[in-house]
């Protein structure tokens, strides 16, 4: 029997491995294929890319030799010292290998890691583990892209088809009207940011380091589908003085009415979700929108979006029990009353931030291709925070930094808002 560190990293590999599989269950083989646009990928490639990512980063260098040497070039993201790639637009013209193939690749490369974490020398051991936990949360993020991916494909479709065949889970109460936004006070002050080096983090978590921050004020609670209605019936798509210049041209570029997937008929707030089409409750977070939606709805609201050093100095002792994928809910969800203040920090919808994604003070990049991972990344990016109905509970954390573009609409993205004191 392996030893407990050991142990537990195996536990974890398998039951994120599992999770993957258990997503893409849900899906055809045809389903599997679709690549709805460049940003997106395939179902199919995404259980190929997390296992080449164990194959090229944890087996390669002990000496352990690929299963099929010509899925380099086919699996590979963006590691420039790891090989060509195939082009990224065009990930959905692999119609080989087939699903069944590279599920049979996933449990190949499942034997090698497992065996060779039980294995190996105490030596190469310590080597060995931070690359399995970061291919972990490496998986982890991919299942959430599966989600978000196959959403944005099934949204093309004139059908409107499901996600999943089977009901998701009891325990949803009729929407209400939204408690008023309440503003929770913060001191400012000198406050520490950043991961701790004791447990895992991405290094653009790190350094942890000191920031300043004046006095300021965080909403209880995300906005609502309520207040969408509302910034949507004040004519808030039509008036430029909300909106920042690059969100004014997206706005009239793509003729902007109301957040993706949703649309607004009559009275009712119309959504297309994992589970098809349904009617939003008011009280429910709105999502999918964009950083220039987020902002332009803080303006609305009289507030603006808190930076990131505001967002994780308030989170740092909220408890992290929000909606999140173990859940199955897959929505966002109003939010419960609780004992710390401000609520869902955690879970729901990805928190935009006013916050460029940049380096800390004093951050380096590792060495070699994993140096990739998130530092050539750093530019034309804003951070979110909190995590969404569709990351893993265990994914996110008071530092974790996710980001993307300021266009970006197709994740699960949301907004709460801030106030100087």
């Amino acid at each position: 029997m392996p030893d407990g560190p050991r142990h537990d990293l195996i536990k974890s590999y398998c039951e994120t491995r599992d999770r993957t599989d258990t997503l893409a269950a849900e899906l055809s083989p045809e389903d599997q294929m679709l690549q709805s646009m460049p940003a997106a990928s395939p179902t199919k490639w995404h259980r190929a890319h997390t296992t080449w990512f164990f194959e090229t980063f944890v087996l390669a260098p002990n000496g352990i030799a690929p299963v099929e040497p010509r899925f380099g070039r086919l699996f590979n993201s963006y590691y420039e010292a790891a090989g060509p790639r195939h082009p990224r637009a065009q990930r959905g013209i692999l119609s080989r290998p087939s699903c069944d193939e590279i599920a049979r690749y996933r449990a190949a490369i499942d034997a090698r890691v497992v065996d060779l974490v039980l294995h190996a020398p105490r030596e190469a051991w310590r080597a060995i583990e931070p690359v399995v936990r970061l291919g972990i949360a490496h998986e982890e993020q991919h299942q959430e892209l599966v989600l978000t991916d196959i959403l944005h494909a099934l949204s093309q479709s004139s059908l409107s088809p499901s996600y999943r065949r089977a009901p998701r889970p009891p325990g949803y109460r009729a929407g209400q009207d939204p408690e008023a936004l309440r503003f929770v006070p913060f001191e400012g002050g000198i406050a520490e940011i950043g991961a701790a080096d004791a447990a895992f983090a991405f290094d653009s978590e790190r350094p942890r380091h000191p920031v300043w921050l004046e006095p300021y004020s965080l909403a209880d609670r995300l906005l609502t589908v309520q207040e969408m209605k509302a910034f949507i019936a004040d004519g808030g798509y039509r008036t430029p003085t909300l909106w920042l210049s690059e969100g004014w041209e997206l706005v009239r570029a793509q003729r902007l009415e109301a957040p993706l997937y949703a649309r607004v008929e009559g009275g009712s707030y119309v959504v297309f979700g994992l589970d098809g089409p349904r009617q939003a409750c008011d009280d429910e977070p709105v999502s999918h929108v964009s950083f220039y939606e987020a902002e332009a709805l803080a303006r609305y609201l009289g507030g603006r979006l808190p930076t990131e050093a505001e967002w994780e100095s308030a989170s740092s002792h909220a408890p992290r029990d929000g909606n999140f994928l173990e859940g199955g809910a897959l929505t966002p969800r109003p939010a419960d009353a609780g004992a710390f203040a401000v609520r869902q920090l955690f879970g729901d919808a990805w928190e935009w931030t006013r916050s460029s994604y940049e380096p800390y003070p004093g951050f380096r990049p590792q060495a070699g291709a994993l140096g990739e991972y998130n530092g050539k990344f750093m530019v034309n990016q804003i951070v979110l925070r909190g995590g969404s109905c569709l990351t893993p509970a265990n994914h996110v954390r008071p530092s974790y930094r996710n980001y993307w573009s300021a266009d970006t609409r197709f994740q699960a993205t949301g907004v709460r808002i801030a106030r100087d004191a």
